[in-house]
């Protein structure tokens, strides 16, 4: 049975820890909940500010074929035809995606019906793609995706400290409301409890499931699923030539694919001769590439007919892929075919994924919003608001507090320890999460420097 003076000492010790956790993790934390509540609704919102481009009038003609939709776009557009995206209803635009002088890549808008191009725009300057860049912090590179990392784990952190710190003890107010005639600091720290009360569930969902994208969490878990045949199974790859080509390379791909190698096309013998009606870099010379026409006629044989991306061969080795990523997991599916004969070489869908790949996409597909409908996305919108809202209250909690001028941090008096308990969690917590271990251990080693007060 411990002492009081002992649990009040361990209470301290969690008060610390919390307060810098928040306090520095604050700004990052904001930008996280702030863009994260923005890309709930991306389809939506690209929707209005791209309606130009986007929407068509409905047309009951028939689609004109992909070779004739991405020569429209590169006559408007001169380069190399990346890809093209073919929408799954009838009320919007064929997009076809060109790569240009420098890498630069343009996403043309073709009306599918007419063959009319109503525009075009930068790859980079879509509001969306930033968002979704500023989410990830991968504006500022690999380093951005590591300082988000770190910063998810301290969420967890947060949450967990924030639940024994909020355990009521006798108190029953401040606890799941705030007190009648609170004012100035108290009602900001009820506020603080209150909404942390309510929403720590699913803020501890979304940083436990946005764990998959991060730089080396993420990485590292998915490749001991596929080594364990619990993400992409390995047997898919049996008697296929591999492609040097990184996954990555072919864009937005479901998490448990984004490290897999990309199949390669079997390189025929200079016997094979023909047109092969492409618009991407060319097949060696007298070797046919099966068109864009002929891969979209295999994939609708094999049941992928619309609301996909086909991503176009751009060299000898290469395949198309076909990536059909909706927001529900269970429409997911990518089909790799052989460029030269038009083989299906791979045919991945969710329900050929291992069990805990399954769960960890389940889990990616709930955080975006996409797995239950507008429900899904109102849970997760008010996630992102009630961890705004954490932040501002706890910051607004810390500046009616400190002294004029001071950081003033909360005290720790000699002799208060962290219980044996909180250590080994604090310990399989960094386990598991390498980069938050290494920055705990860092924070632990910065304030133990700090003269505890009497």
């Amino acid at each position: 049975m411990s002492h009081p003076s002992s649990a009040s000492g361990l209470y301290r010790r969690v008060w610390h820890w919390h307060f810098y956790a928040g306090l520095i993790c604050l700004p990052f934390i904001f930008l996280l909940a702030l863009t994260g509540a923005a890309y709930l609704f991306h389809q939506q919102i690209d929707d209005v500010i791209y309606a130009r481009l986007l929407l068509r009038d409905a047309d009951t003609r028939p689609a004109l074929a992909p070779t004739q939709l991405i020569a429209a776009a590169l006559r408007a557009e001169p380069g190399d035809a990346k890809a093209i995206t073919l929408p799954d209803d009838d009320t919007h635009s064929v997009q076809v995606d060109i790569t240009q002088a420098g890498g630069k890549v343009r996403q043309v808008f073709v009306d599918p019906s007419s063959g009319k191009v109503l525009g075009a725009i930068d790859e980079s300057a879509r509001v969306m793609t930033f968002v979704k860049h500023l989410h990830s912090l991968t504006v500022l590179g690999n380093g951005g995706r590591m300082v988000i990392e770190t910063v998810a784990g301290w969420i967890i952190v947060l949450m967990l400290t924030g639940a024994y710190l909020w355990w009521p003890r006798g108190r029953r107010h401040g606890v799941i409301s705030i007190r009648p005639g609170a004012t100035g600091r108290n009602w900001w720290r009820d506020l603080h409890a209150v909404t942390g009360a309510f929403g720590g569930i699913v803020i501890l969902f979304l940083a436990l499931t946005g764990m998959p994208w991060t730089a080396v969490w993420g990485q590292q878990v998915n490749r001991w699923l596929s080594e364990h045949d619990l993400g992409a199974p390995n047997g898919m790859w049996r008697n296929l030539p591999r492609s040097t080509i990184p996954a990555s390379a072919l864009g937005d791909l479901p998490w448990t694919l984004q490290q897999q190698p990309l199949p390669a096309s079997d390189d025929p013998h200079a016997e094979h001769h023909g047109h092969g009606g492409h618009h991407g870099p060319a097949a060696p010379a007298g070797i046919a590439r099966i068109s864009a026409d002929q891969a979209v006629g295999t994939l609708a044989a094999a049941g992928l007919r619309q609301g996909y991306r086909l991503v176009l061969p751009q060299d000898a080795q290469a395949v198309y892929s076909a990536i059909r990523t909706p927001r529900q997991l269970a429409g997911r599916r990518v089909i790799h075919l052989d460029q030269y004969s038009g083989k299906v070489q791979m045919d991945l869908g969710a329900d050929r994924i291992g069990a805990i790949g399954r769960v960890t996409e389940w889990g990616v597909s709930v955080h975006q919003g996409g797995e239950y409908g507008w429900i899904n996305q109102m849970v997760m919108l008010l996630g992102c608001v009630a961890l705004m809202l954490l932040c501002v209250s706890g910051f607004m909690v810390w500046w009616k507090r400190r002294p004029t001028g001071r950081f003033a941090p909360p005290h720790c008096r000699q002799g208060d320890r962290l219980a044996l308990g909180a250590i080994v969690i604090a310990v399989a917590i960094g386990v598991v999460f390498p980069l938050l271990g290494a920055s705990m251990l860092l924070a632990a080693l910065l304030t133990a420097r700090r003269r505890p007060s009497h």
